[in-house]
């Protein structure tokens, strides 16, 4: 699991996902977003 910020409002998994908020998902998912500029990684 990858802690991500979000930069969009998204739905993930039927949960509101919202834009500037933390949250935890798959290390997958989490790549994906994170190239495509959807969220950005937070350090631990």
């Amino acid at each position: 699991m990858v802690k991500v910020k979000m930069n969009v409002q998204t739905a993930y998994h039927g949960e509101l996902l919202r834009a500037g908020k933390v949250y935890e998902i798959d290390e997958e998912t989490a790549k994906r977003w994170i190239v495509s500029k959807l969220a950005v990684r937070v350090e631990n």
